[in-house]
């Protein structure tokens, strides 16, 4: 019987992961195909094949829409799994990086730094930034593990990460209203959140960080397991939780902090994708929920970036106005759900 159970729920789990992997191929052409130029999937599969086609289509493909597409993809898989680990460190369904104020903090650091090297004249290279934001992320980080000791609750928790967001938030826009009138345009833009302007450099250094983060992650699968039986269940089957806790800090900083070098700030992917996650697969197990988080982030920010680029079009929208809209209601949905667990 049991054995029946595991293999109806194995091929649950494996018909959910094609979903995921048919919206993923399904959105990722769109987002290559579709904007002010439409391009034909004939065109495309030419330009896959080799067999050649028009200059100008292969220019907005390879030179345009392929490093922006793969940006989206990579990163909204990355601030799904941010939040992921978050929650998991936290136990907290509606903790994210950008609601308890990490990727503000992250977004700061950034603007500071992107002032300093803008004024010297200085071009600041993709290592710089995720410098730069990895350090935000963290300086935010240690605050929110320095406030969940002492606060009583975890709507307490979240309200003090909102107020660092906050404090993060008023610090950058203060930056980019004191900036260079050439500066002004480029901060802003970046402080709003976008996967536009991305080029081949950018897309090869995500496709690189945030498949080693993501290996990461899963080594951690087991460890994190054991540690959602209890932490003496953890410790006495040989888990180091202070080496635990210490990579999901740095991995989750990590994450999020590739997001904000290059995309700016993402509302809600972080704790909305984890949260539909739990709903449709219906399991915590690690090895389930790490890489379907990674999906469904990246399916989420993939459909997000296509209606940025052609709901207003020619105007484009800032992607977390976008996220906000499908994200909220999630997280709001996720806070009645844990309240009336509770009352129950």
């Amino acid at each position: 019987m049991n054995k029946e159970i595991k293999k109806k729920s194995n091929l649950s789990y494996f018909v959910l992961f094609m979903i995921l992997g048919i919206l993923t191929a399904v959105f990722f052409a769109a987002n290559i195909c579709t904007g002010s130029v439409n391009i034909g999937l004939d065109s495309l599969t030419d330009l896959i094949c080799g067999r050649g086609g028009d200059d100008t289509v292969r220019s907005i493909i390879v030179d345009i829409r392929l490093p922006r597409t793969i940006a989206a993809f990579f990163l909204g898989g990355a601030l799904a799994l941010s939040g992921y680990l978050l929650q998991t460190y936290l136990y907290n369904p509606i903790a994210g990086p950008f609601i308890l104020g990490i990727s503000s903090g992250a977004k700061m650091t950034v603007a500071v730094a992107m002032m300093v090297f803008m004024n010297a004249g200085i071009r600041m290279n993709s290592f710089t930034l995720i410098m730069a934001a990895f350090v935000g992320s963290m300086i935010s980080m240690l605050f929110v593990l320095f406030l969940s000791d002492r606060v009583g609750s975890m709507a307490m928790l979240v309200i003090s990460g909102m107020m660092i967001g906050y404090i993060c938030s008023a610090i950058t826009d203060l930056i980019v209203t004191f900036a260079d009138d050439a500066n002004i345009v480029n901060l802003h833009n970046w402080s709003r959140g976008s996967f536009s302007g991305m080029n081949h450099e950018n897309a090869a250094v995500i496709a690189v960080v945030i498949p080693l983060a993501f290996t990461g992650v899963l080594l951690l699968a087991k460890p994190i397991s054991a540690w959602q039986m209890g932490e003496s269940y953890a410790v006495s089957v040989g888990v180091n939780l202070k080496a635990v806790r210490f990579a999901i800090v740095i991995l989750s900083g990590i994450l999020s902090a590739c997001t904000v070098a290059f995309a700016g700030p993402v509302s809600f992917v972080g704790v909305a994708a984890p949260h539909l996650v739990r709903r449709m697969f219906g399991t915590v197990r690690p090895m389930v929920m790490i890489p379907a988080c990674f999906m469904s982030g990246a399916v989420f920010c993939l459909f997000c970036d296509l209606l940025a680029r052609t709901v207003m079009a020619p105007t484009e929208l800032g992607i977390s106005t976008v996220t906000a809209v499908f994200g909220a209601p999630v997280v709001l949905a996720a806070v009645i759900e844990r309240r009336a667990s509770r009352m129950r």
